[in-house]
């Protein structure tokens, strides 16, 4: 299964790195990414593969929601159906 992680608050050092460690703990295959930084507001949209994930997608939606305390920054984690079905016009 494919989900989309999206990233959104003030720019600082190790936001990538912090979420990207986790998926890797989780085994979570990254299969696009970008990123971009406007006057120091930080947005990041990540597709990811969940196929071979070690642990239950609840779990790694609360290891990101630590996450996004502990960065203070939004966190979100979808499917990508639902984010898809969520944003067609």
């Amino acid at each position: 299964m494919k989900a989309v992680i999206t990233v959104i608050g003030t720019d600082k050092i190790g936001i990538i790195a912090s979420i990207t460690n986790i998926l890797a703990k989780a085994n979570v295959n990254i299969l696009d990414i970008s990123q971009t930084i406007m006057q120091n507001i930080f947005s990041m949209i990540m597709l990811v593969d969940t196929d071979k994930m070690s642990m239950e997608f609840t779990k790694l939606g609360e290891l990101l929601q630590q996450e996004a305390e502990a960065l203070g920054v939004d966190i979100r984690l979808q499917r990508e159906e639902i984010f898809t079905s969520m944003h067609r016009i």
